[in-house]
């Protein structure tokens, strides 16, 4: 098991150690579908032979575009025992820009299911390079798995090429809210530094860790990782369900889990929620999304165990650490900078600020991101060296830290709006429009003013809660920006109100400002 002065070693290493140590223990679990440690690791080795004999050589890739199974797991790591660097894709993927992260992965083979065989055949249609398919599930979207393994007798004598810290672990595909998919290529080191963390949170064999995040989500792949390293088990549930969640983290005495901030948002929000018995809970992890001060206040007073928020970026670089349970007075920040991560705020002109200063967050630590996978401009853009040439990874957040060293966020740097001249922070008329009756949910983006250069809109979600008295939608509206632009400075004021019936998110919970700001520029139909 992983212990914090621990040399270097592999996911895969550590998979086979707990297959001869508990060869029975489950790994992997499925709703009714089980993997143990024996049969992972035998799967994996089989994976990984069918590899080297399709001609897939240590150092390239493939990748995987398909809803979470056991088989997306143990190809997955199998590729991994192979050196292979694995490239998990979204489903969720236009046609083209699928096809533009399968070529720029420079995928050899791709591991796909029938929930994804349209999208992969549009995707095709792209891609002027033929890639082998492979059908995780059997079905017609490409050569069934059970036969492509069949097709080598190699899996026993099979051999691991050499892993270094520095070999490349996997090619995280993150848009951002760009549209213009980048690969961030991440290695073993990286990956092993989170294994390490692991010691803190207090996996173990007897883990049990429920996961509803999608595997090609760095925000899954942070918790499925050490889990498995330390012999603990992971269920997968591969579409998020508030009831059945409570039901599975209650009947399988869940210890762990990951959920981005909408998701806890749901689960507490059932009526039942408190009625289910979730006393086995160790910690339970946030990322990827703005977490709302009130909401962990909610999950530590109704939720057992701990709750432990990380703030970073798919890219690395600087990790911040907010353990919620034992700092319940700085709820409204991310955190403090993690053990070894050096967190620095700077200015637009790149120096550093001075105490209790805002500025955009960069840092540097043993994770961080080799680079963008082919493009080494885009990387240079994400790099700030400080006088002595070390390298840090920018956030593109603004941020600024309290005389305990704690960061609050503001906002992302793009989406902070100008406002004549003025600097507006979404996140500070969020929060003032949050604490209205009437908002279940709210997001600010700037929208082109030709008076102010860029004015705030709101888009809210209404929690159906109706004054006493019937009124329009377009009064209702009138009336919160009355009551919010009552509270906000002069340079602050909000334009509009908008009713929306959802805000527009991407699979890890992630508000898409991009698609609020396109929806409020295009032509009325």
């Amino acid at each position: 098991m992983p212990t914090a002065a621990q040399a270097f070693t592999t996911l895969p290493n550590l998979v086979r150690e707990h297959a001869l140590a508990a060869p029975g223990r489950a790994a992997l679990v499925v709703g009714q579908a089980r993997m143990d440690y024996a049969t992972l690791d035998a799967r994996m080795d089989q994976v990984a032979a069918a590899l080297t004999a399709s001609g897939v050589q240590s150092g390239e890739a493939i990748a995987i575009c398909a809803s979470t199974s056991i088989e997306y797991a143990a190809v997955f790591l199998g590729a991994l025992r192979a050196g292979v660097v694995v490239a998990p894709l979204a489903p969720s993927s236009t046609p083209e820009g699928l096809a533009r992260m399968i070529a720029d992965a420079e995928a050899r083979l791709l591991f796909t299911d029938a929930s994804c065989a349209a999208l992969v055949a549009a995707a095709m249609a792209h891609n002027s390079a033929s890639v082998k398919r492979i059908a995780l599930d059997g079905a017609d979207s490409g050569e069934a798995l059970a036969e492509w393994l069949a097709t080598t007798g190699l899996a026993a004598a099979f051999e691991a090429p050499a892993v270094t810290p520095e070999t490349a672990f996997n090619i995280i595909y993150s848009s951002g809210t760009t549209g213009e998919p980048k690969g961030i290529v991440q290695s073993h080191a990286m990956r092993w530094a989170h294994i390490q963390r692991g010691v803190t949170y207090g996996y173990g064999s007897d883990t049990v860790t429920l996961l509803s995040t999608p595997l090609y989500s760095n925000t899954t792949l942070v918790v499925f990782i050490p889990t498995l390293a330390y012999g603990g088990t992971v269920v997968l549930m591969p579409k998020f369900d508030a009831g059945e969640y409570l039901k599975l983290a209650q009947s399988l005495r869940v210890t762990h889990a990951m959920l981005v901030p909408v998701q806890y948002q749901r689960l507490l929000a059932r009526p039942d929620f408190d009625r289910f018995d979730l006393s086995s809970f160790r910690i339970k992890f946030c990322t990827s999304a703005p977490f709302a001060a009130s909401l962990k206040a909610d999950v530590l007073k109704r939720w057992p165990g701990g709750l432990v928020e990380f703030y970073g970026m798919t890219e690395g670089g600087g990790t911040c650490i907010l353990e919620a349970h034992l700092h319940p007075d700085k709820l409204h920040t991310v955190g403090k900078p993690a053990l070894n991560h050096d967190i620095r705020l700077i200015d637009e002109d790149g120096k550093v600020v001075g105490p209790l200063e805002a500025g955009e967050v960069v840092g540097h630590s043993a994770s961080m991101m080799t680079g963008y996978h082919g493009r080494p401009e885009k990387t240079r853009e994400a790099e700030w060296f400080d006088g002595t040439g070390k390298r840090f990874i920018r956030t593109g957040d603004v941020g600024r830290f309290d005389a305990d060293g704690f960061l609050t966020l503001f906002d992302r740097r793009k989406d902070m709006i100008i406002s004549g001249g003025f600097n507006i922070y979404p996140s500070d008329l969020e929060g003032i429009l949050s604490a209205h009756p009437e908002v279940q949910e709210v997001a600010v983006v700037g929208v082109p003013s030709e008076l102010w250069g860029e004015t705030p809109v709101a888009f809210v979600v209404h929690t159906g809660a109706l004054p006493e008295y019937q009124v329009s939608e377009e009064e209702r509206a009138s009336a919160l920006l009355a009551w919010a632009n009552r509270q906000l400075g002069s340079t602050q004021r909000i334009s509009a109100v908008i009713w929306v019936d959802a805000l527009p998110r991407s699979a890890i919970g992630k508000v898409l400002k991009r698609q609020l700001r396109e929806r409020y520029s295009a032509p009325a139909a």
